[in-house]
C-alpha cells in the first residue's frame, strides 16, 4: 500500500483547517489539508436558509479577504461565508484535498509521527492539527419525548418554516439559533413557544458602534477564562433583517410565547421550570452592564459618540413573563414540532491519542496538546473569548504554526549537529539553523 507523507495533516477545511493552512504556507511548513466533505461543510448544510452571520462583515473575517459583496457593516449569508472560504483557499493556493475522511490517528511506535487511516488511504506526519471546529455532534438532551405524532428536529436539520408539518412550534434553546429561528417562525405566521434558559444578550448596537466593537475595545473578547460557571452560558445576538438587539420582551409582544427552561415531557405534557423572570432579569443585567461599562469608556477616552438614553430603558414583563406556564397540553396547544437549539458536542473518536482527560476534554494550553505533535484548533476559549470566531480562530493558528515552525526549528539544529559529527563542535551553520522548508518532504523526528 502505497503511504502519503507530509509534515502536518490538518483535519477540516472550514474556518480553523484554512486558516491553520495559511499560516503555515507562510512559514514554508510542508502540510496538507483533508476535508471529508467540502470546504466550509457546516456553513452549507448544517444553516437554515435565512441565516447571516452574527457579526458585521468587517469584523467577521479574515485580515487577507474582504467581503467584496457585502457592505462592511453588514452580515454576510451562509452562502456568501461559503464562498468567502472557497475563494480564500484559492488566493493561498492552499493544498486542501476534499472528500477525505479521517477515520483514525494513531501514534507510531519506535519511529516519529502518526499514522493516519483515511478513507481515501493512509497519510504519515510529523504532527496532526485537530481543526473540525465546535459545531460536529447536534446535541438533542434526552428530554426529548418519544412521541412519533410529534416532530423534532435539531437547528442543524432546520431549513425553513414550509419544512415543518401545520401548526404551532416549540422552540427550546433562546441563544442565537434559537432566537432567530423562533422569530423566523412567527413571522411565517406560526404560533411559537420558545423556552428561554440562562443568557447574555449583549446590544445588537450602541452609541452608533456594533457590540462587537465594545466587546473588542473593552478587552472582552481577550479574555482568556470564562468566569466561574459561565463557560457554556449562551449569547442571544442576531444580524436577520440588518440586526437588532435580542429583546424577549418584544418578541412576546410580537406574538411569542415565553417559557421557562423546559423540564420535560410526559404523554402530552411538556412543564417548565419556573425561572422565565429570573432568566431575563440576569440577561438585563449583563445588557445594561455593557451599556453602562461602553458610557465609561466614551467618558475616559473624550470620544464624541451620541448619548442613547432609551437604551438603559427595560420595556415591562408582558404577561407570559407575569404569568409564566408551568405546563402545556401540546395537543391542546396544537403544538407540532419541537426544535431543539441546545446546541452541538465534539467528537474527537477517530483521534486514538492520549490527549484527553477523563471526561473526554482536549488537554491542550492554546491548543498545543499534552499529546507533542497533537494540536487543537477552533474550540470555544482556546485561548480567548473568541477563539470560535472568524477572526478569533485566525489568530489562534497562528500561535499553534509559530509553536510547529519552532519544533521543525530545533530538529534542524538536531539534523545539523549530526551531519556535524554528534554531539559537539556544532558548526555555525547548524547554530543558524531556521525553519526552512524541507525539499523532500520527508518524515522528522519527534
Amino acid at each position: 500500500m502505497t503511504v502519503e507523507q507530509t509534515d502536518t495533516l490538518v483535519v477540516g477545511a472550514g474556518q480553523a483547517g484554512v486558516a491553520m493552512s495559511e499560516h503555515l504556507g507562510r512559514l514554508g511548513v510542508p502540510h496538507l489539508v483533508v476535508e471529508r466533505e467540502r470546504i466550509a461543510e457546516r456553513w452549507r448544510t448544517q444553516r437554515w436558509d435565512s441565516l447571516v452571520t452574527n457579526g458585521p462583515v468587517w469584523h467577521d473575517r479574515f485580515p487577507g479577504l474582504e467581503f467584496a459583496e457585502v457592505d462592511p457593516d453588514g452580515f454576510a449569508s451562509r452562502a456568501q461565508v461559503a464562498a468567502y472560504f472557497e475563494r480564500y483557499v484559492a488566493q493561498l493556493n492552499a493544498p486542501v484535498r476534499t472528500g477525505v475522511e479521517v477515520q483514525r490517528v494513531q501514534r507510531n511506535r519506535g519511529r516519529p509521527g502518526f499514522t493516519i487511516t483515511t478513507s481515501s488511504g493512509v497519510i504519515e506526519a510529523n504532527r496532526v492539527v485537530a481543526a473540525t471546529g465546535p459545531f460536529q455532534c447536534p446535541v438533542i438532551p434526552p428530554i426529548a419525548p418519544d412521541t412519533a405524532s410529534l416532530y423534532q428536529l435539531h437547528t442543524a436539520d432546520y431549513r425553513n418554516p414550509e419544512q415543518l408539518p401545520e401548526g404551532s412550534v416549540l422552540v427550546v434553546g433562546a441563544g442565537s439559533s434559537g432566537v432567530q429561528v423562533a422569530d423566523e417562525l412567527n413571522r411565517a405566521g406560526r404560533r411559537v413557544y420558545l423556552s428561554v434558559g440562562p443568557h447574555d444578550r449583549p446590544p445588537r448596537a450602541y452609541r452608533g458602534r456594533d457590540f462587537v466593537w465594545w466587546l473588542g475595545v473593552l478587552g472582552e473578547w481577550d479574555a482568556e477564562v470564562a468566569a466561574p460557571g459561565r463557560e457554556h452560558v449562551t449569547i442571544a445576538v442576531s444580524g436577520a433583517r440588518g440586526g437588532r438587539t435580542v429583546d424577549f420582551r418584544l418578541l412576546a409582544d410580537e406574538g411569542i410565547t415565553l417559557v421557562g427552561r423546559t423540564r420535560g415531557f410526559e404523554d402530552d405534557v411538556v412543564t417548565f421550570e419556573s425561572d422565565l423572570g429570573d432568566n431575563l432579569a440576569r440577561g438585563d443585567a449583563n445588557y445594561l452592564a455593557l451599556l453602562q461599562a461602553a458610557d465609561a469608556y466614551v467618558a475616559r477616552n473624550g470620544l464624541e459618540l451620541p448619548e442613547e438614553p432609551e437604551a438603559h430603558r427595560i420595556a415591562k414583563d408582558p404577561d407570559c413573563v407575569r404569568q409564566p406556564l408551568e405546563a402545556l397540553d401540546l395537543a391542546e396547544a396544537g403544538v407540532s414540532t419541537v426544535i431543539w437549539a441546545t446546541g452541538f458536542s465534539v467528537n474527537f473518536d477517530w483521534l486514538n491519542v492520549d490527549a484527553f482527560d477523563e471526561q473526554g476534554r482536549p488537554r491542550h494550553q492554546r491548543g498545543v496538546s499534552s499529546e507533542p505533535g497533537i494540536y487543537f484548533l477552533g474550540l470555544p476559549w482556546l485561548s480567548r473569548r473568541g477563539s470560535s470566531f472568524i477572526w478569533g480562530v485566525w489568530h489562534d493558528a497562528k500561535h499553534i504554526a509559530d509553536h510547529i515552525a519552532t519544533q521543525r526549528k530545533y530538529l534542524d539544529y538536531h539534523r545539523a549537529a549530526l551531519r556535524a559529527g554528534g554531539d559537539g563542535g556544532v558548526p555555525g551553520e547548524a547554530r543558524m539553523a531556521t525553519c526552512t522548508t524541507s525539499k523532500n518532504n520527508r518524515m522528522e523526528a519527534k
